[in-house]
């Protein structure tokens, strides 16, 4: 599933060929993706235009001049092609739906195993619909602070690593981050969430640690997503998917571990990681 550098990557590369620009003809090559397509789907999005692309989560939000929003979520599988040719280009296998730019883009999504998602929601009843009333807090905005971690982990009774992967409580965070995150903090996974605060909320020196070590992981991740010379993501991953290899902690001779957590795999070093 990507998470939030994986979702925040494709909006940058989208933003360009479609802010501002119209949706000149809209193909859907079938009528569902992981839930059925919103009713002429095509012939409402058909003459708008994107008036901004954000990110909110893992979701990408397309305010339209309509003022409906177009939510679209990659699903396990999902991911837009962007074809800047005036000759289109002979569909592929999953490419489910095409979207003709004004700018001259042809935007494709393609999704093999449809759990993707595209719905349009009207602008003004955006922050009460079931995907955002159930999102938490943004991790990259200058807001997610220390202060705001030992709040939402005030009495929780989770472990750190599932605590860091509920979308309820930061949005876009997920298996591979949290691991990694809480390596950078020093942290193990299986350590209760609350211990991070104290008992009228506020934060310990564990939650400072760990707020800087999200912000620094998903900004790496970022980073790293936007040079084109970058090798596979598994490579400069610190613990995720490294079960056996050495602990990359200067000075600690551990050997990363892998233990399942709540049907997920979680990766950590058992000597610096307390």
């Amino acid at each position: 599933m990507p998470e939030l550098p994986e979702v925040e990557t494709v909006r940058r590369a989208l933003q360009p060929v479609m802010e501002g620009a119209r949706f000149e003809k809209v193909v859907a090559r079938r009528p569902d993706l992981r839930t059925a397509l919103p009713t002429r789907f095509a012939a409402r999005l058909r003459g708008q235009t994107v008036v901004r692309l954000a990110r909110r989560g893992k979701y990408l939000v397309a305010d339209l001049s309509s003022g409906q929003t177009l939510l679209m979520h990659l699903g396990m599988s999902g991911s837009f092609r962007i074809d800047l040719s005036s000759t289109s280009r002979a569909a592929r296998a999953h490419d489910h739906i095409v979207f003709h730019m004004s700018s001259g883009a042809i935007v494709t999504f393609n999704d093999p195993r449809r759990f993707g998602m595209m719905e349009l929601v009207a602008s003004r009843a955006l922050r009460e619909h079931r995907v955002f009333r159930l999102l938490g807090a943004e991790p990259l905005t200058t807001e997610f602070d220390a202060a705001v971690l030992a709040r939402l982990a005030r009495r929780r009774r989770t472990t750190l690593k599932a605590f860091l992967s509920d979308q309820r409580l930061i949005a876009g965070l997920g298996n591979i981050y949290a691991s990694e995150a809480l390596h950078y903090a020093g942290l193990s996974p299986r350590r209760r969430a609350s211990t991070i605060a104290t008992r009228s909320g506020e934060p310990r020196d564990a939650a400072r640690r760990l707020v800087v070590a999200i912000k620094k992981v998903l900004s790496h991740a970022l980073k790293r997503a936007e040079r084109p010379d970058a090798d596979e993501a598994g490579s400069e991953f610190r613990v995720y998917d490294r079960e056996g290899e050495p602990c990359l902690r200067r000075g600690c001779r551990g050997v990363i571990r892998r233990i399942a957590q709540a049907g997920r795999s979680t990766f950590y070093c058992p000597i610096c990681q307390l």
